[in-house]
């Protein structure tokens, strides 16, 4: 197994960064042909997910996200911003890891799927995403 850890800074927003550009160098890097592409994201505020970027779907997904999980006192969880509980509740719904599988050194992502970082907790603006490839 191939394996690098990367630093993506977020920022002072909610964001879904896309991480195709990171993921083609690190492919690059591993030699990579034919096997599987594992994201791991070690956050306890953080997920990743396959989406549709720069057509809108990711403002739609923080908006979704914001529908369902408000930046509110609803939380028992209390501690940094307000309404910080809910980045806690946040990999519940958007898993810390994703696997795609790798063909011939590309991701076999369909047309307009991406995967993303999906960082909504403000009060820490610098991730770490691991990447791991897995050679067939």
């Amino acid at each position: 197994m191939f394996s690098t850890e990367i630093e993506v800074r977020t920022g002072a927003e909610p964001v879904v960064h896309d991480l195709t550009r990171e993921i083609e160098k690190f492919l690059a890097s591993a030699g990579a042909g034919d096997g599987l592409l594992h994201v791991w994201v070690p956050h306890a505020t953080a997920g990743l997910v396959v989406i549709e970027t720069g057509a809108g779907s990711d403002d739609d997904l923080l908006r979704a996200i914001d529908d369902v999980l408000p930046r509110d006192d609803r939380w028992r969880h209390r501690h940094g911003s307000h309404g910080h509980g809910r980045d806690h509740v946040l990999p519940a719904f958007l898993p810390p890891y994703a696997s795609v599988p790798v063909v011939d050194g590309t991701v076999t992502t369909g047309t307009w799927q991406s995967v993303c970082l999906v960082d909504t907790n403000v009060d820490n603006p610098v991730r770490r995403v691991r990447f791991s490839f897995l050679a067939g």
